[in-house]
């Protein structure tokens, strides 16, 4: 049987959530609506940089930080701004959104183009 690609479940993905144009994003962020979730990893921080402010929330742990309930849960996330999702080029930050969604977030979306589109329209970035 063969598996579906990830290019069709990040399609999907986006059938059922929201992504948000990095400027509607950055302006919800500064008007203190919402909070910019980087979901890198860490190396990928440290290598390419980080937008100013953002949370970092590894891929990997997302789900368990979000949850009220783990063991994992970061008092961080318990807020009732919407959380936008960005990852390196906008396919993690995809399903990471619909997996928040199924867990029963409502303010929840991805950045469209995620960090590489910030990085290339010369938007602000920390060092490491």
């Amino acid at each position: 049987m063969p598996i579906t690609p990830v290019k069709t479940l990040v399609a999907k993905a986006r059938d059922v959530i929201v992504t948000l144009p990095q400027d509607r994003a950055e302006a919800m962020v500064e008007a203190g609506e919402a909070l910019f979730v980087d979901i890198r990893d860490i190396r990928e921080l440290d290598r390419e940089g980080r937008i100013p402010g953002a949370i970092h929330a590894p891929r990997g742990m997302l789900e368990f930080w979000v949850d009220p309930e783990s063991p994992y849960f970061k008092p961080v996330f318990e807020t009732d701004k919407t959380l936008i999702l960005f990852c390196a080029s906008a396919w993690r930050s995809a399903l990471a959104t619909r997996d928040l969604q199924n867990m029963g977030f409502e303010n929840v979306a991805e950045m469209e183009g995620g960090f590489s589109q910030w990085k290339a329209r010369g938007a602000a970035i920390e060092k490491a």
